[in-house]
């Protein structure tokens, strides 16, 4: 900064006036006293004022920077220069390689505004708008994509342009109004590149899976146009999952889940580029919850959401945080659900994205709030269906049935999972309703929609050899088995759900064998499965199944008292969230990148943690958190 004023002729006292009115201080940075003041000083610059400053700071930092020098440079243009734009665009490559989509956005869109040429303007409006649209600034990308279209007819441009209205679309509502977007440019593909169709094919499928029974382009008409598009073999990880979907939607799990099995594998040990995990990490991870392969979707989840954060895709961060928060509920693990699902609302507010609030839900179901969920899950239905977001409808009536037979309301439930059964057999949570709605057909007395419901569940676990899959099929069937078989069953189910990592799943079993055993007055036993499951249920902080448990364990003869909180829950949401991260090993700037604050605030909370939970170190938190981990407490005995 020196040196360009010195360049300018401005003297190092210049700024004496100016720091002794307290309006900046000049140490190893320039600080501003408010980011309004900044911004004030910059807005009263004439225009050429603030170009000739730029262009002084663009020589002052020559080649140590070149990023930086082109950003400088270009804002010292007047008008249109090539040069400028295309240090620009170099700038936004090295950007985007070490992760910075909404700096390389930033760049492409300002080297539109120096480039002439008509057809390399567009070309560059694309790819800003492609930028910004990852970023999660949809409103600026559907400008740019308007400028794009006015450059010179090009068939590929046009394909691309189609495609990125529907990725817009679709990231703005995951709803359907994406669906014929995206399929439209999938044909447009299909004379260009064979290679992107099937891609592109692949985006419409997802987007229609989303849209679900609020989609006017049926799935099946989605998938019949696919697999056309897939006729091409490829053995690259999207085409598996192409091939697989659309020959489950067309031929059924027969022939779709070993397609889909190599498509998860493939998707867990090939390498993908950036672009690749943003787009289908979550599409896998939902066909790995199609297979009950809780390691896969636990693997993938993952995967996903450390791609998106590094690379800050803002426009799949919020799908990338529900599915990973998913995976934490259904382990037991609802602080950490509970630190996303926070995270995720912020984001969503942030970009305008339209996504149903998926890990808030869960979390208030499998905490057991009533009143918090039915509100929530009112409110979101309202929203789902205004989107045409219709696998929502089948998440919230599924996360219903579990809120509904949690606390022992089974008629409730029963019409719950009804509804979210009648989707199609494409759509996971369906199949977890077949669950819910078994358990509570039987609690009701309703044996033949009981049946049914069972007979519809084998058919997605039948070719799964899983233990989830084999451990909630024997759950489901002990239910409904006599009593010969009936304990096998429920043994089979506690042996197998026990070595996944669903742990819900598992505490869900220990207490169905439970009841099972009190009803046959087998007291003793009753009480030992009762017990670990309550111990496992309060770990996790299931209130609503720990009640229902404790009810049990009074009924078999012993009373069960209530656990007492854990050292984390004197914190606040917000505080919980930064300690977790803070235990995990991240540092205060990686918090703050993470959670969208300044490394100050994540300071200011962690000196408050630190004192609530009396502790000094990092390392001291952890294990205090330890203590409190919502972990699979007493699951260790194979009786």
């Amino acid at each position: 900064m020196w040196q360009a004023a010195e360049c300018l002729g401005i003297d190092v006292l210049a700024a004496s006036a100016a720091e002794a009115d307290g309006l900046l201080s000049i140490g190893t940075q320039v600080v501003f006293r408010h980011p309004l003041v900044r911004s004030a000083v910059y807005s009263a610059a004439s225009p050429s004022q603030r170009r000739t400053v730029h262009r002084a700071l663009a020589e002052a930092i020559g080649s140590q920077d070149p990023d930086r020098r082109a950003w400088h440079r270009a804002q010292a243009a007047a008008g249109c220069d090539e040069e400028a734009a295309l240090d620009l665009e170099r700038s936004a490559h090295r950007a985007l390689a070490r992760g910075g989509v909404a700096a390389a956005a930033a760049f492409l869109e300002r080297s539109v505004a120096l480039t002439a040429a008509p057809a390399a303007r567009s070309k560059r409006a694309l790819a800003a708008a492609r930028g910004k649209q990852q970023a999660g600034a949809y409103d600026s990308a559907l400008h740019l994509l308007a400028l794009a279209e006015r450059g010179p007819t090009d068939k590929l441009r046009a394909a691309n342009t189609e495609l990125l209205r529907g990725q817009i679309a679709f990231a703005r509502s995951f709803g359907s109004g994406a669906v014929p977007m995206l399929l439209r440019a999938a044909r447009r593909f299909e004379s260009i590149d064979a290679s992107r169709a099937r891609d592109v094919h692949l985006q419409a499928l997802a987007a229609a899976m989303l849209a679900g029974r609020l989609s006017d382009c049926g799935i099946g008409a989605v998938a019949q146009s696919a697999r056309r598009a897939s006729a091409t073999r490829a053995r690259h990880a999207p085409d598996l999952l192409l091939e697989g979907f659309t020959r489950l939607i067309a031929e059924g799990p027969r022939t779709g889940v070993p397609v889909l099995r190599r498509a998860v594998t493939a998707f867990i040990e090939d390498d993908l580029a950036p672009e690749e995990e943003w787009h289908w990490l979550w599409l896998a991870g939902h066909a790995a919850g199609l297979l009950w392969d809780d390691r896969a979707w636990q693997s993938l989840a993952i995967r996903l959401l450390r791609s998106c954060e590094e690379r800050g895709a803002l426009s799949m961060l919020p799908v990338a945080m529900a599915t990973r928060a998913g995976a934490h509920l259904f382990a037991g693990e609802l602080q950490k659900a509970e630190s996303l699902a926070a995270t995720a609302a912020d984001v969503t507010a942030m970009t305008g994205a339209g996504l149903a609030p998926y890990a808030e839900v869960g979390l208030a179901v499998f905490r057991g709030r009533d009143a918090e969920a039915t509100a929530v899950i009112h409110s979101a239905t309202r929203d789902a269906i205004t989107r045409g977001e219709g696998v929502a409808l089948t998440f919230l009536q599924w996360a219903a049935a579990v809120l509904h037979n949690g606390a022992g309301h089974y008629a409730q439930a029963l019409e719950s999972a009804r509804q979210a059964s009648a989707d199609t057999h494409v759509q996971r949570f369906r199949n977890w309703a077949l669950v819910e709605g078994i358990e509570a057909a039987t609690r009701t007395g309703q044996q033949d929609t009981a049946h049914q419901a069972l007979k519809d569940l084998r058919e997605t676990t039948r070719f799964c050899s899983t233990d989830w899959a084999v451990g909630i099929e024997a759950r489901c069937r002990a239910l409904l088995a006599d009593d010969p078989h009936a304990e096998d069953l429920y043994r089979t189910a506690v042996d197998r759900l026990r070595r996944t990592g669903v742990h819900t799943e598992a505490a869900r079993a220990r207490l169905l064998y439970g009841e099972w055993l009190r009803r046959k007055r087998r007291h003793v036993q009753a009480r030992h499965q009762l017990r670990q499951a309550l111990e496992m249920f309060t770990g996790f902080g299931m209130d609503s199944f720990a009640e229902r448990t404790r009810s049990e364990l009074s009924a078999a003869g012993e009373r069960a008292h209530e656990q007492r909180p854990g050292p984390s829950e004197q914190l606040t949401s917000q505080e919980k969230r930064i300690a977790l991260l803070a235990a995990e090993g991240a540092t205060n700037a990686a918090i703050a990148s993470r959670l969208f604050i300044s490394a100050n605030t994540v300071d200011y909370h962690l000196r408050k943690v630190f004192k609530k939970l009396d502790v000094t170190t990092r390392t001291q938190l952890a294990w205090r958190l330890l203590q409190d981990d919502r972990t699979v407490p007493g699951d260790t005995d194979h009786s």
